[in-house]
């Protein structure tokens, strides 16, 4: 069959809502099944590129580009930006597209508005690692919020969505506000528990089996190992909070050890600070294999980079969801030059 040209569409962010919303374990099984082709091999992601501002030193915008095998095959690229300073005039730190290109052609096919996926592909990873990881180890029921923002709210709607309920839920923000705020989505929403707002990170981890870390720190913040002498489960999702003190007394697992170890995250201080990477326990798919067993004597420490595989594997999905359903807005005439000599 001769090869076509595909046609060139665009999916707003309520479109990408409207497909995602309530389907935590659809996205979650997602992720798993796209992290299984990473570790086989079947995936390109290479590193990320970071464009930085003199001018502004907290932003930043970060290119991913990936490519995913498997029956869903696609190229791609997430654009994403991280402007923390949005934060105080009332609007999200992130903003982001995602660009996917036709895996036979390599013609760009589609752009999609991509904060939501990539929130939602950070809390089902998130979300996934906590029930991987706990199953040795006993389901946690206490969990502890530390950062309040849009990236919290999405992991604990995912871990609910999947079946978690809590007994107690924490939060610590730095801003009062905004762990109110926090604190008000959480009265609505199920999954249960009492909400305590804890005036420190140290009263909140001390207090929680689970812990997330979900904040926009760019140096590690939280320094004394002995805060997790109870040997909690956490999701290290911002990467950049824990001393590397904390990291090496830890079981460390990641999802990609390449991307981990780079960018000055907590594992990398960790790396650079002893010379060697045998703290690192393994990856999450070693664990889906069977090939690392998490211990109960230590703190588990999840570090998540962030694969660009699992924005091409969710954006997919919501791209040919829509194109199905009839509703994808179609820029006909996109690709215009199409005849070599005219």
């Amino acid at each position: 069959m001769p090869v076509a040209v595909p046609s060139f569409g665009v999916i707003s962010g309520a479109q990408v809502q409207e497909v995602l919303t309530g389907q935590e374990k659809k996205i979650a099984e997602l992720v798993e099944s796209t992290y299984r082709l990473h570790g086989s091999g079947d995936t390109v992601n290479p590193p990320s590129y970071f464009l930085r501002f003199p001018d502004r030193p907290t932003a930043r915008i970060i290119a991913l580009p990936a490519s995913l095998g498997g029956e869903s095959a696609v190229d791609g690229l997430k654009w994403i930006s991280s402007f923390p300073e949005n934060v105080k005039e009332g609007i999200p730190r992130a903003s982001a597209v995602l660009i996917l290109n036709d895996h036979e052609t390599g013609y760009p096919m589609a752009c999609l508005e991509s904060s939501v996926i990539s929130a939602m592909r950070t809390a089902a990873s998130a979300a996934l690692a906590a029930d991987w990881l706990s199953r040795d180890r006993g389901r946690p029921t206490r969990v502890g919020f530390v950062g309040s923002g849009l990236i919290a709210r999405y992991i604990h709607t995912h871990l609910v969505g999947t079946g978690w309920s809590f007994e107690e839920v924490g939060v610590h923000d730095l801003a009062a506000e905004h762990a109110e705020g926090f604190r008000g989505y959480l009265e609505g929403s199920a999954g249960g528990g009492r909400i305590t707002v804890h005036r420190s990170a140290e009263e909140l981890i001390r207090s929680s089996d689970l812990v997330v870390f979900a904040t926009v720190a760019a140096v590690p913040h939280v320094t004394e190992p002995d805060w997790f002498a109870h040997n909690p489960l956490v999701l290290h999702v911002s990467l950049r909070d824990l001393a590397p003190e904390i990291v090496l007394r830890s079981t460390n697992i990641l999802d990609d050890v390449e991307h981990c170890l780079k960018a000055d995250t907590s594992p990398h201080l960790a790396e650079q600070q002893v010379g060697h990477r045998e703290f690192v326990t393994g990856t999450l798919y070693d664990v889906m294999c069977g090939t690392v067993q998490i211990p109960t004597d230590r703190p588990v420490i999840f570090s998540p980079f962030g694969l660009g595989v699992l924005d091409l594997a969710v954006g997919k999905h919501v791209h040919d969801e829509v194109r199905r359903t009839g509703r994808l807005t179609v820029i006909d005439d996109f690709h215009s030059e199409l005849r070599r000599y005219g």
